[in-house]
């Protein structure tokens, strides 16, 4: 690290000579590290807070109430979100649905300002002066600093509000495998386990859940959070049977295991995507104390993950997160609170401070890191074979540029679901026959359209054809906005064909005929990077792309499924 610490020094006090391709000079560049982008044991690398044992969270520090289960062995944030919440509410009053016969009137642990946490950390020993592992004294009890962070040499490193990111890839991703284990009663990973049961009795009041003895076994009652089997498998077949966009997530089916009745090897945004769309719906059998937690789980992340965050969005995220987790915590089992479950209480707070997570997430990261992982050839010299498949694709796409335009490379590769690329410089001027598309499969049908359907094709095409918006707003000043779809067409044509009226441009005279009736019936066709089908088509596959919607004047949108792709012909000349 240390040679990335002196470059962003010399960044920082003189920069370097940097030339400007837009205006042609050089200039002095300068640079800051704004943050680090890390999962959570990073964090604990970069930052030097160990993220392990019962001072885990970075933001809580010490002044936090975790405590070790007694029976599970682990550690817990159970009963630790009561005091974020208001003087008044309810349930700090309440000694009986969380730790029996503990009521919790403490406030919330204080944030330090860096200015603080600097003045902790300055008389630490650093990485290079003590690189042996020695515990500096009150590690664990009163901190869990194991050294002084390498990036505290920066002169603003002191003065930054936020230095390491808390990860909402994996904090989510780790949420879910908790969640959705528990809920579906997984073998060996769910959290509801026999341990669980234990200390369940040792520190609450649930003596529905509370383990029986018959004939000298330990028998678990069915907690209300937790399916059945049969359930289970209702669940995996609804999953089996779900057709979403393309594109949109893997194919859930490989992950279905009917005779255990759960879901495995998925992916992260495998889980993303189920936590974020998918849980509410699969979950709504559970009772509505349960129920409504969870969704409201689900909708925290989907607001976090939004591309546009408002700051009074983020205030009421965050004080409903503290009453979401306990709700959580009046329902679920103790070990089921690990660190993961405490990390979403900061999520918004740090929303507020650094804006939207696509800019400061894992995603990119581990995608890079999967592709170098893919190059390895020799794996008895892995990080050799990584840095030869690195400079090779460098070479080669540095070579491309050199390269005609027609010739096929990484650089001009073509989109997933191309669309023809550029505008076809034949084709008329007229916009709305100018666009890039590709349709399919090449032995179309046809058919013919009726009088209304033709009336209405006719329609569309003038009303989304800009060099006929004058004409347009012409003949709804004259006759109003009710008679364009009953009368604009046949007056459009008309006016063009009229000589008094000085039209003679021929694409206008032609494009005011009406299109032949005769029309080839597609399936498929790939538009902007995107590809529909008709819903008939989607029928038996895994994806579905029929769905459109179609944005509408004021506040009113459109929702549709695609029966019918269309392409129409015009006569010329």
């Amino acid at each position: 690290m240390q040679p990335l610490i002196d470059e962003l020094k010399l960044l920082w006090h003189q920069g370097v000579e940097t030339y400007d391709i837009s205006t042609k000079q050089n200039f002095r560049l300068r640079a800051a590290l704004m943050w680090t982008i890390n999962d959570f044991p990073a964090y604990g690398m970069l930052s030097r807070w160990s993220t392990a044992g019962k001072l885990a969270c970075p933001t809580c520090m010490e002044d936090t109430k975790v405590f070790t289960l007694k029976h599970g062995g682990k550690n817990t944030w159970f009963d630790c979100h009561r005091r974020f919440l208001p003087m008044d509410h309810e349930f700090r009053k309440n000694s009986s649905a969380f730790m029996k016969n503990q009521t919790d009137y403490e406030e919330p642990p204080s944030v330090l300002s860096p200015e603080e946490i600097w003045n902790r950390v300055r008389d630490l020993p650093k990485v290079a002066e003590s690189p042996l592992p020695n515990k500096i004294p009150g590690y664990g009890v009163t901190h869990n600093w194991t050294k002084q962070s390498i990036f505290w040499e920066l002169p603003y490193w002191k003065h930054n509000l936020l230095r390491h990111n808390l990860d909402v890839m994996h904090i989510e991703k780790n949420f879910f495998d908790n969640l959705f284990n528990t809920v579906m009663d997984v073998n060996n990973k769910t959290k509801d386990n026999l341990k669980a049961g234990m200390d369940l009795k040792e520190y609450c009041r649930r003596s529905e859940l509370y383990l029986t003895y018959l004939n000298n076994k330990i028998q678990k009652p069915n907690a209300s959070y937790t399916f059945t089997l049969d359930e289970r498998r209702e669940i995996c077949q609804w999953v089996k049977n779900l057709s979403m966009p393309d594109g949109y997530a893997s194919n859930l089916y490989r992950s279905v295991d009917m005779k255990e009745g759960k879901l495995m090897s998925m992916k992260r945004h495998d889980c993303h995507n189920f936590m974020e769309s998918l849980m509410p719906i699969a979950f709504n059998a559970l009772p509505d104390r349960i129920w409504k937690p969870i969704t409201e789980i689900s909708l925290f992340f989907k607001e976090l993950y939004s591309s546009t965050l408002r700051v009074e969005n983020l205030t009421y995220m965050e004080s409903n997160i503290h009453l979401t987790l306990n709700k959580l915590a009046k329902n679920f089992p103790l070990g089921f609170f690990d660190i993961m479950e405490h990390l979403p209480i900061h999520l918004a707070q740090e929303a507020r401070l650094r804006g939207p997570v696509q800019y400061r997430w894992m995603y990119p990261f581990e995608r890079i890191i999967g592709k170098c992982k893919r190059t390895v050839k020799n794996r008895s010299r892995i990080e050799g074979s990584i840095c030869e498949a690195y400079l090779a694709k460098e070479t080669s796409y540095f070579c491309s540029y050199y390269f005609g335009h027609n010739v096929p490379c990484l650089r001009n590769k073509p989109n997933r679901h191309d669309d023809g690329g550029s505008n076809d410089p034949t084709a008329p001027p007229f916009s709305i026959f100018n666009q890039p598309g590709k349709g399919g499969p090449k032995s179309s049908s046809k058919r013919i359209l009726t009088e209304k359907e033709l009336e209405s094709a006719t329609t569309h095409v003038l009303l989304n054809c800009p060099e006929v918006q004058p004409y347009y707003s012409y003949f709804v000043g004259t006759y109003g906005q009710n008679a364009v779809y009953p009368r604009f067409s046949k007056w459009f044509r008309e006016f063009v064909h009229n000589p008094a009226n000085g039209i003679y441009d021929q694409f206008m005279h032609d494009i005011a005929w009406r299109p032949d009736p005769r029309v080839k019936k597609i399936s498929r066709y790939c538009v902007n990077g995107y590809k529909f089908h008709t819903e008939e088509w989607s029928k038996g596959k895994k994806t579905n792309n029929s769905g459109v919607w179609v944005k509408g004047e004021g506040d009113v949108d459109y929702y549709g499924v695609i029966q019918e792709i269309l392409e129409l012909e015009y006569s010329v000349g």
